[in-house]
């Protein structure tokens, strides 16, 4: 079934998750437009990322060691008290988190935008690795909160904008990120106890999409289409669908409605229902 690339007009619930270097500002015209579609949304930050942009940019300490265990499990905590099931939709490494709430059984559909890769992923770019390396190149980051320079944010992020552009999407949206996030996700192959695990066989999660941008530096797509196969032998529904010409910034650059909408369209589309 191919889903309408329309707005989708209804009810029901839908829980943004943001990823490393943002907060949930990163989400604000998706949250007006799904809001205005007459659906109820929420973005809940990270532990840790619950100030504003430019208090957590003049101070990161509150995000410093905070690790993925305890961002999955504030989600989690949060959904499970909401009094339906929602879509869960996730970046970067939001994508990863959806991943591993839809394992846990959580969730009526997930869509994972140019997710960070999860346990048993095994392809690393060179511009994956040198999108990162400003944080993993320095084993003494681990437990510190970690910021992007402007040039290494354009190169990773915004890479399909000129400097002006990108200098204006990190000044509102760029803020130092956990390390500790960054080198679980780096090591979790190495890691028999990974957070990141989730078992690729569930067939009783709720359906998953993944959305990759063709120009994504920190996800190419072959890294979302080696994480879409390792779900093959689940018979819960998985798909995938790219678009050209965005980069890891997807949620914000121009055209950022069209993915918007054909992420609604799929999860409405395939939602399981409630209870």
């Amino acid at each position: 079934m191919t889903p309408s690339t329309r707005p989708q007009t209804g009810t029901g619930t839908i829980v943004l998750i943001h990823g490393l270097w943002m907060t949930p500002r990163s989400w604000e015209q998706w949250i007006d437009r799904y809001t205005a579609s007459g659906h109820r949304v929420f973005a809940p930050a990270w532990p840790g990322v619950d100030g504003d942009v430019e208090q957590l940019q003049r101070d990161p300490s509150p995000i410093a060691g905070v690790g993925l265990g305890e961002i999955v499990d504030h989600y989690e905590r949060f959904i499970r008290g909401l009094d339906e099931p929602p879509i869960l939709m996730g970046h970067s490494f939001g994508g990863a988190i959806v991943q591993m709430l839809l394992d846990r059984g959580l969730g009526s559909a997930g869509v994972a935008i140019d997710s960070a890769p999860v346990k048993g992923v095994l392809p690393l770019p060179l511009s994956t690795l040198r999108s990162a390396w400003p944080v993993l190149g320095n084993p003494a980051n681990r437990n510190k909160a970690v910021g992007l320079t402007p040039r290494q944010f354009h190169y990773a992020f915004t890479n399909t904008l000129d400097s002006t552009a990108s200098q204006a999407v990190y000044d509102r949206h760029h803020i130092p990120g956990s390390a500790r996030v960054l080198f679980q996700g780096a090591s979790a192959n190495f890691n028999p106890r990974a957070i990141t695990r989730v078992d690729f066989r569930n067939n009783d999660r709720a359906p998953l999409l993944f959305v990759a941008g063709g120009a994504d530096r920190i996800v190419p797509p072959k890294v979302n289409k080696a994480n879409v196969r390792l779900y093959r032998r689940s018979t819960a529904v998985t798909a995938y669908r790219e678009f050209p010409g965005r980069s890891h910034y997807i949620v914000g650059q121009d055209g950022w409605e069209e993915v918007a909408d054909y992420a609604l369209a799929w999860a409405v589309d395939h939602r399981r229902p409630g209870p």
